[in-house]
């Protein structure tokens, strides 16, 4: 990495090692999703502290604002995290810590950014930073709550894309929860049991994900996986239960899946199937103002911007279909270790990265 002078992009305001601080705090509390509410009340004062207009709103969403300009910035985030317990620690540069890629990294570089901002930027445009609610669950409640209360001309998504990387979409979701229910028969006699048809419904679904893949890449494709499986028998009736997770690609809707996997499944004797986690996949376009802002600064910053597609979703597959504005998801780490017993993110990657946001915003905000 070119040995690039990022505290010169920096206002006297945040320096780096006060962005750094930040980030380890952050990440050392715990929040678990629907757990959030210390988090955001540091985050919230952090903001307040350094001239933000900031509270936790009813949704429980940290929200910072700095700017009075006609332009509205949206930089939402998120500060939940999955479970599992990884001890707090910086090792030669490196954060270690549950929610240091996924995704306080990219919230944190978000506030930091903002807060780094010149006057001249705020007299131009008005910057919201929201860090977000149960982003890792289902609900993504604290994005489907602000996305009624705000009606941005520009839209950040705080997730790890690597401090040179602009994630322009993400794959949809459906889960179908499946269900066989019929009686108890011996083994040695003829006939399926409940695991069976359990079975055979999930070679179907995989088979139909399949087809999908042909003469495309995964992006473009259905991916499907098991999440869980559980098989009981109380002597009487047996029970078969299983959860599909469908990857959707932006040609085929939540809907239509859903009817397709009804269709595929409909002869299989006392089947049951239900749906949940209804989300579209979402790509935006690669060339607008916030993107080549974006490149621009990661240019300067000595970096090759890299255009991502992401297998998985978040947040931007929520606001989406509210905020058809320029929209672009981006922070530092490498999202493979998103969730993992690994997860962690080089500080001078972090460095770098507020570095890039607090040029791009300037940027944006001198054009608008």
């Amino acid at each position: 990495m070119p040995d690039v002078p990022v505290e010169t992009v920096l206002s006297d305001t945040t320096s780096i090692s006060e962005a750094r601080e930040l980030l380890r705090q952050a990440v050392a509390i715990p929040s678990l999703s629907g757990q959030e509410q210390e988090v955001a009340a540091f985050l919230s004062g952090w903001m307040a502290q350094r001239g933000f207009r900031a509270h936790v709103d009813s949704a429980g969403n940290a929200v910072g604002e700095r700017g009075s300009g006609p332009l509205t910035v949206a930089l939402l985030g998120h500060m939940d995290t999955v479970p599992g317990e990884i001890p707090v620690r910086i090792e030669d540069g490196v954060l270690h810590g549950r929610g240091s890629v996924d995704a306080k990294g990219s919230l944190c570089t978000f506030m930091a950014a903002v807060a780094a901002l010149p006057e001249s930027a705020l007299a131009a445009a008005r910057f919201v930073v929201i860090g977000a609610t149960e982003e890792e669950a289902p609900s993504s409640r604290g994005a489907r709550h602000v996305m009624h209360s705000l009606n941005p001309d520009i839209v950040l998504i705080g997730e790890p894309s690597g401090w040179e990387g602009l994630t322009l979409g993400y794959k949809g979701r459906l889960v179908a929860r499946v269900t066989v229910t019929r009686g108890n028969f011996h083994t040695a006699g003829e006939g399926q049991s409940a695991a069976d048809d359990l079975t055979e419904a999930w070679f179907r679904v995989r088979a139909w994900a399949a087809r999908t893949a042909e003469g495309g890449g995964i992006f473009d494709a259905v991916q499907a996986t098991v999440q869980d499986l559980n098989s009981v028998n109380d002597g009487v009736t047996q029970r078969a239960t299983g959860t599909f997770g469908l990857r959707l690609p932006p040609r085929i809707p939540p809907q239509e899946a859903e009817d397709t996997v009804l269709e595929l499944l409909h002869d299989l004797p006392e089947v049951q199937v239900t749906f949940t986690g209804h989300e579209s996949a979402v790509r935006h376009p690669k060339d607008n103002v916030l993107t080549r802002a974006l490149r621009v600064a990661i240019r300067a910053q000595g970096g090759t911007p890299v255009f991502k597609v992401k297998t998985g979703t978040s947040d931007m597959n929520v606001v989406a279909e509210l905020w058809p504005v320029p929209t672009v998801a981006y922070g530092p780490g490498d999202s493979a270790l998103d969730h993992t017993p690994d997860e962690r993110i080089d500080l001078a990657e972090y460095d770098r990265a507020v570095a890039v946001l607090t040029a791009a915003l300037t940027r944006l905000a001198s054009a608008s």
